[in-house]
């Protein structure tokens, strides 16, 4: 089994010592490198090529966010889970537009991490279930472009589609939907594939930003 390959940014010592130690407990995990801070996450993840990057999201040179972004427009395939310390924060939004795959609080438990990690580097993308609609719904209007893409941008989804979209803004799994939209899990799996597909898009936390900045999803906030 091929190992997966880890950096790890924060700009704590005592947080990347901590991190380090849970994942190289694993036997399919290997921590290939470590960054104090978001320039020097950039350098890293170019040259390591890791599979998966632990972002904290407040770093000193360069913050999580943009550092994110540049991995992102880098071609690079390392994906990214944003590190908070809190569950609710306006900047993990800037971060999942950014190209984030997902976030995790740093207070959470142990084998959540190393689940995230597993997740993500199977190509999936990772979210606090227990936060995700109340994050966008509270904060994504405060990151939303200055001029927002019009609905119609949605015209190439169909019906049922565009049902499955609504369902992953409110972080519904893929068995959840599945049961609420009466088809099979098969079927929902197939239906995100081509969600992603038609936009170009990485996983379904974009596909949610999508949603969000098509207008398709009106924040609470910005009603």
């Amino acid at each position: 089994m091929q190992s997966i390959r880890v950096l790890l940014v924060d700009d704590q010592p005592m947080i990347r010592t901590g991190f380090r130690l849970i994942l190289e407990a694993e036997p399919d995990i290997t921590v290939v490198g470590e960054a104090a801070d978001g320039a020097a996450s950039v350098e890293s993840a170019l040259a390591l090529e890791p599979d998966v990057v632990l972002m904290d999201i407040r770093m000193p040179v360069m913050d999580g966010v943009e550092a994110t972004r540049t991995i992102a427009a880098s071609g690079s395939a390392a994906r990214v889970v944003i590190l908070t310390t809190f569950d609710l924060d306006a900047h993990v939004v800037d971060a999942l537009r950014a190209g984030a795959s997902g976030f995790l609080v740093k207070d959470g438990p142990a084998d959540s991490l190393v689940e995230a990690i597993r997740t993500v580097a199977a190509g999936e993308a990772v979210l606090s279930p227990r936060v995700t609609h109340s994050l966008l719904d509270r904060f994504a209007h405060l990151a939303a472009p200055a001029t927002p893409e019009v609905p119609s941008r949605l015209d190439a989804l169909t019906g049922r589609e565009l049902d499955v979209l609504r369902s992953l803004t409110r972080g519904l799994s893929n068995a959840e939907i599945a049961l609420e939209l009466g088809v099979g899990e098969t079927t929902v799996k197939t239906h995100v594939a081509h969600i992603l597909e038609k936009y170009g898009l990485r996983d379904r936390v974009q596909a949610v930003i999508l949603a969000y900045d098509c207008g398709l999803v009106v924040p609470r906030g910005a009603r």
